[in-house]
């Protein structure tokens, strides 16, 4: 049997090419029929697009670059799942780029990605979602980009995160709900905007219930499991110990939780802990973590979705999108209430 053609495959269809065209490059001036009608020619006939030759018609690679630098694996797991979720959707290939580098260097390693690959566009994640001068770089470059998780939702870029502060102050006021008010709290990594939203929240909650923030039972941890141990072994080690440590992330949870079995601590009878990110750990370990699940498949499909329509549309200019997702509160065994 020959190969498939957009000319054998518009035959088949009954349509034109120019339709069958705008049905392999989604554009949205196609009937939900018609449509339905390409796409089933597409299978009977095993139509497979030749990207090069797709890409030279419309000047376009079909490649969406995802940048990433982050301890959590499994966070970087799920993002990988929503982008290449979304891409498969449109069409388009993902091409993963971890990079450690900041300043004129990440710059220099950007600019030269782009090159080599002819990227049609950039999903930022933490930190790289906050960067100025990579935000600065990439407008002036006219590359087209989409945030996931910024701390700000800007007027002039794509932009979804979660709602960390309130998500932060949600499971500060579970812990107080249940008795405790000499709460610790770890950090993130300082240059993740989550960090400062977090431990925003955290405050926020203290200050509601007119509990006083106590500096000693605040440390900085990176988002790692072992910065995670660093800070408990500080914490738990206090004159007055807290009865509750809220981490950053479920791994710094976790450390905490396995400091506090190495010093003989019942959780949650006399230690309460809670993490965030709900990542595989949180349900594995035993007690299971109360933590925040955040919607970052969710989170990085739409960035990835709203950055192809931006420049595929037929339209001359699509309103910028920006969002907020909700993130779920998950109450586990890893919190209890307070006893002297």
């Amino acid at each position: 049997m020959s190969k498939a053609t957009i000319n054998s495959v518009a035959k088949y269809a009954g349509v034109s090419k120019k339709t069958v065209s705008r049905v392999l490059n989604e554009e949205p001036n196609v009937s939900s029929a018609t449509r339905e009608k390409v796409q089933q020619a597409f299978k009977d006939l095993d139509y497979r697009p030749n990207p090069i030759a797709r890409g030279l018609a419309h000047n376009r690679s079909f490649i969406i670059g995802c940048l990433y630098d982050n301890p959590s694996k499994s966070y970087i797991t799920r993002v990988q799942t929503g982008a290449l979720s979304a891409c498969h959707d449109k069409s388009y290939n993902l091409l993963i780029h971890p990079c450690e580098l900041r300043g004129q260097a990440l710059l220099d390693n950007i600019d030269a990605l782009i090159r080599r690959t002819r990227l049609d566009g950039l999903v930022l994640t933490p930190p790289f979602s906050d960067q100025p001068d990579l935000l600065a770089f990439l407008k002036n470059k006219s590359i087209p980009y989409a945030r996931v998780a910024p701390g700000e939702l800007e007027d002039d870029s794509i932009s979804i995160r979660s709602n960390d502060e309130q998500a932060a102050f949600e499971i500060t006021e579970l812990l107080i709900s249940l008795g405790h008010t000499d709460i610790a709290f770890i950090k993130g990594h300082p240059d993740h905007s989550s960090t400062t939203l977090r431990f925003s929240g955290y405050l926020k909650a203290l200050e509601k219930n007119n509990i006083e923030f106590k500096p000693e039972l605040v440390d900085e941890g990176n988002f790692s499991y072992h910065s995670g141990e660093d800070s408990a072994r500080k914490i738990l080690n206090l004159k007055v110990r807290p009865s509750a440590v809220f981490a950053s992330n479920d791994y710094m949870a976790a450390a905490v939780l396995k400091v506090a079995s190495q010093l003989t601590l019942k959780v949650p009878e006399q230690l309460s802990i809670a993490g965030f990110d709900n990542a595989p750990i949180a349900r594995h370990i035993w007690p299971g973590l109360t933590t925040i699940a955040q919607p970052v498949e969710k989170m990085t499909y739409i960035a990835i979705n709203k950055l192809i329509e931006q420049f595929t549309s037929q339209e001359e200019a699509l309103p910028i999108h920006k969002e907020t997702l909700e993130a779920q509160l998950i109450n586990r065994e890893s919190t209890g209430r307070f006893s002297e």
